[in-house]
């Protein structure tokens, strides 16, 4: 693969995962929306067909990383570092223009429900729960969740160890049934196994942060989210912003470690 394929197939791969993945969570959260309150397993459901599309469509290209931390620990376990400044530029490139498109897509729907006086309060306000667990997010907007992740109680260590704690089961789960034969990225069958194993890691480890395990997957919507023309859309949590950047690399480090170990 070369470093244009590369660079052109994590773009194209990730801005598709964020796109998808994105647009499920915006379906579910913004008011005039179809599927709002769809609910948890739309979203985890949403976010597993994400990855086996934008894997399926990209892997001839670039071997359909899509994530710093599968980057990471595929360079740990092979010991070649040359192309992984080029996979994270595409990454975070991709998820950025992900985001952007999930705006074009809900337009619309993000504009009713930032001018809504029950989400973003003003006279007339009534409170509700939404706007209660929004309040819950320190520094959070009302949409920040279709862009970024945060956590349902803030504990810093928790919310880093709960991230590296998924992360290492996604990317174990990449390393030993995921690769494709020349072992740089995922194959066909492990492709359907990663996507699987993303949904079972929404249902099971999601709940506490909303399971980054992709540091693109939310620096990129973050910053989008940061630069959007949004009505009232509040701070994008900067604060926050290290925890699903941090703890999915360090995981991704210690799958790789203990593949190394275990199973090399």
């Amino acid at each position: 693969m070369s470093s244009s394929d590369i660079f052109i197939g994590e773009t194209i791969g990730t801005a598709i995962l964020i796109l998808l993945g994105g647009g499920v969570c915006a379906a579910v959260t913004l008011k005039a929306s179809k599927a709002r309150n769809a609910g948890w397993l739309a979203i985890t459901f949403g976010w597993g067909f994400a990855v086996l599309t934008a894997v399926y469509t990209t892997a001839p290209l670039s071997g359909a990383h899509l994530n710093p931390a599968v980057t990471l620990a595929i360079a740990i376990k092979d010991g070649d570092w040359k192309n992984v400044p080029v996979y994270f530029a595409g990454q975070i490139l991709g998820a950025m223009i992900g985001a952007a498109l999930v705006w074009i897509a809900y337009y619309g729907q993000f504009h009713a429900h930032l001018t809504d006086r029950e989400i973003v309060g003003g006279p007339g306000a009534q409170a509700t729960t939404a706007k209660a667990v929004e309040a819950q997010e320190k520094g959070a907007g009302p949409v920040l969740g279709v862009f970024s992740t945060g956590p349902e109680v803030r504990v810093a260590w928790q919310n880093v160890a709960t991230e590296i704690i998924g992360t290492v089961v996604l990317v174990l789960a990449v390393l030993t049934q995921g690769l494709n034969d020349k072992g740089n990225g995922l194959g066909t069958l492990g492709a359907l196994i990663t996507a699987l194993v993303v949904v079972s890691i929404g249902l099971s480890l999601g709940g506490p942060t909303g399971y980054a395990i992709n540091p693109a997957r939310d620096l990129g919507p973050r910053i989008v989210h940061a630069l959007l023309p949004l009505p009232n859309k509040g701070g994008s949590d900067w604060g926050y912003a290290w925890v699903p950047v941090v703890g999915p690399l360090i995981g991704g480090a210690i799958a790789a470690g203990i593949y190394n170990v275990a199973f090399a």
